[in-house]
């Protein structure tokens, strides 16, 4: 089960002010799956506006509703074998989502099974943050004791030329758990868990 206040620690956050996200990345596909451009920046780089819709896109993964539109899913213990998505998310981490190899092998497989009538938008955001040390009382008492490093994914649907909207659906990886990384979970979002896009945990090996 996710908790709650951990969602919530991250999105208080995610403000233009106070965000710390370094580095946004994505891929725009039409119907087809077929891509119709990329991009890659420094987070910073973008103008105040980009950066307020792309921290409302970002945002509305941790922010809906846990454990209903955001469930928590443990890895398989296979996981970790060479060419999974596992593997490929730990690396897309790890090196802030510059590696343009990995992000093209991200983004040929969601198009692979990814299921759209309409074009869309794979958006990809990293993010450090450095988790303060807090009392029983929850006020802050010192220096971060661990930085926890992650990424979201965003899937959205096109409104007009290359314009995301509101996520259909999404993960935040690693899950963020005791207030600490919790790389063999995944936290995966479906806006409208009547009719959740089921090949997107297929696509993430659950």
């Amino acid at each position: 089960m996710i908790n709650r206040e951990d969602m919530l620690e991250l999105t208080r956050r995610m403000t233009p002010a106070r965000t710390s996200m370094t580095r946004a990345a994505g891929s725009y596909m039409d119907a087809d799956g077929d891509i119709d451009g990329t991009f890659n920046t420094n987070f910073l780089k973008l103008s105040p506006s980009d950066k307020g819709k792309n921290l409302a896109i970002a945002k509305a993964i941790p922010f809906s509703a846990t454990n209903k539109n955001l469930k928590r899913y443990r890895f398989p213990e296979d996981s970790m074998k060479a060419g999974s998505m596992r593997q490929l998310l730990m690396g897309m981490k790890s090196c802030g989502l510059k590696n343009d190899v990995l992000m093209e092998t991200f983004y040929d497989l969601i198009a692979e099974s990814y299921e759209s009538n309409d074009g869309y938008a794979v958006l990809v955001y990293h993010d450090r943050y450095d988790v303060p040390v807090k009392a029983a009382d929850h006020e802050r008492v010192g220096e971060s004791e661990e930085v926890f490093e992650y990424i979201i994914c965003a899937i959205c649907p096109l409104e007009g030329d290359y314009e995301p909207g509101k996520p259909e659906c999404g993960f935040l990886f690693p899950a963020f758990a005791d207030r600490s990384a919790d790389v063999d979970h995944i936290d995966v979002f479906q806006s409208d868990t009547g009719h959740p896009h089921l090949e997107l945990l297929k696509i993430l090996g659950l």
